[in-house]
């Protein structure tokens, strides 16, 4: 007489294969979704304020995370002349003492990415883009 329990283990251990299969797809599709940005910090319009008196940077120096496709805004106010750059978006101000300067860009790339002062090699914020 055939026995019955051969093949009902065989479909067992067939169900429980693709069930792992299944939970491995699922999570390989999250860590996708996660590494390409989708899955990071939402998209929201930020401003940045940022003071230099005396050679401090007010608030001290930081990382700042947006989500991809914000509009950031940033205003450097400096004691003295110099120029402001953000390094990755090739954004430039040209920083006169006393008076606050603007740039406003969409942080459309990832990465992180340095603000700083040129002539008094100042590093005022790290971007972060996700």
């Amino acid at each position: 007489m055939p026995s019955t329990a051969a093949p009902a283990r065989s479909r067992d251990a067939v169900y429980r294969l693709v069930a792992v299969a299944i939970l491995i797809a699922a999570g390989a599709v999250v860590a996708l979704l996660l590494r390409d940005g989708s899955g990071g910090t939402a998209a929201q319009d930020r401003s940045i304020s940022v003071s230099i008196t005396g050679g401090k940077v007010d608030p001290p120096v930081g990382r700042v995370e947006v989500g991809k496709g914000s509009t950031i805004r940033l205003t450097v106010t400096s004691d003295v002349p110099d120029e402001l750059h953000v390094h990755g978006y090739d954004q430039r101000a040209t920083l006169e003492a006393g008076r606050p300067a603007t740039v406003e860009f969409r942080a459309d790339r990832t990465g992180m990415f340095e603000v700083e002062t040129h002539a008094n090699h100042l590093l005022l914020v790290q971007l972060v883009v996700r």
